[in-house]
């Protein structure tokens, strides 16, 4: 948000004004509530759930013209009673930042640059590289001789953007594959 020199000496003075008028007994509900309702004016209201943890806050999303304007913790809902953690707070910011990355990015083993790249590309590198490192490392049995059937030396990181059911997805694919070190960024 950017404010200009004049805007910040408007905001200040309203904001001492309101600071004013607060400790001298007067009211400012009805005023907060008015203030509050002009930036989601003429927008559509939408219950969602909040992707980060086990929780599932419900939230509020506002929607004018196809856009979010604006998402906020839904006050009804009994597990945080409106309240959102830092991430449930950022979650407009994941959908509408203009620095979010929307294509597959690579940079190639030491270089410095990043160059955009089609998702097919981007998907079959993936499945090669796992392929080769699960090739070369893929442990059939341990020095007792029993069969294990697992992969040491790659690590999955799960996304926070992920439901649960994505997660137990992803789960059972690197199970699949053998992976025993895997972890996910909600639990952290």
């Amino acid at each position: 948000m950017k404010v200009s020199r004049r805007g910040f000496i408007k905001m200040t003075g309203a904001g001492a004004a309101c600071l004013t008028l607060s400790r001298l007994g007067i009211d400012l509900g009805p005023a907060q509530a008015y203030a509050a309702g002009l930036k989601i004016e003429g927008s559509k209201e939408v219950i969602s759930i909040c992707p980060f943890c086990s929780c599932g806050c419900n939230t509020l999303v506002h929607v004018k013209d196809g856009k979010i304007i604006n998402i906020e913790g839904d006050p009804d809902y009994p597990v945080s009673g409106g309240g959102l953690c830092a991430k449930g707070a950022a979650l407009r910011s994941l959908h509408v930042s203009e620095k979010r990355i929307t294509k597959p990015m690579y940079r190639a083993p030491g270089s410095d640059k990043w160059v955009e790249k089609d998702w097919n590309w981007m998907l079959d590198r993936i499945a090669q590289k796992v392929k080769e490192q699960r090739d070369k490392d893929f442990v059939l049995k341990n020095a007792d001789g029993l069969e294990v059937n697992r992969l040491e030396s790659v690590f999955s990181l799960g996304s926070s953007q992920m439901s649960n059911e994505e997660c137990a997805v992803a789960h059972q694919s690197l199970r699949s594959l053998g992976l025993v070190h895997i972890d996910h960024q909600a639990r952290v």
